[in-house]
Formats: C-alpha cells, structure tokens, sequence
C-alpha cells in the first residue's frame, strides 16, 4: 500500500513545531492551531474563505498555508 503524500512544513516560516504543543505536530506560528486543520478541511471541500471563517483567521493566512501545502507536498517522506 503506497503511503499518502506529505508536506515539508520545515521551512515555512508561518509554521512552527513544539513538542509541548500538539505532541509537535505543525500549528501556525505563535498558536495552537493545527495546520492539517487547514488543509485536511480544503481536501474536504471548503473554500479558503469558508476555513477562513469558521477558523477566525484571515483569509490571506490561509491561502498561505494551502500555497505553501501544495508547492512542499513530499510523496516518499524520508
């Protein structure tokens, strides 16, 4: 069974990981927000604006994040 793509959250500057937060898994910067939130509700079907709302951040925040999701998915993380 080949493993779902990933993303390569190590180099945005938006992102951070704190294994106080999230068990480390990726939040935005200075919260604890998790990013798959944000990518795991655009896969379902939800515009950038939708998440943008129902999430209480901004829109440009979100397209951020989905930019940077698309451009650094990884198939075969090492």
């Amino acid at each position: 069974m080949a493993k779902e793509p990933r993303i390569d959250w190590s180099r945005c500057p938006l992102i951070e990981t704190n294994i106080h937060v999230h068990g480390g898994a990726p939040v935005l910067r200075s919260t604890r927000m998790p990013v798959s939130a944000i990518v795991d509700n655009f896969e379902y079907g939800l515009t950038a604006s939708e998440i943008s709302d129902q999430f209480e951040i901004s829109q440009d925040l979100v397209e951020a994040i989905l930019d940077y999701a698309m451009s650094h998915s990884v198939a075969h993380p090492v």
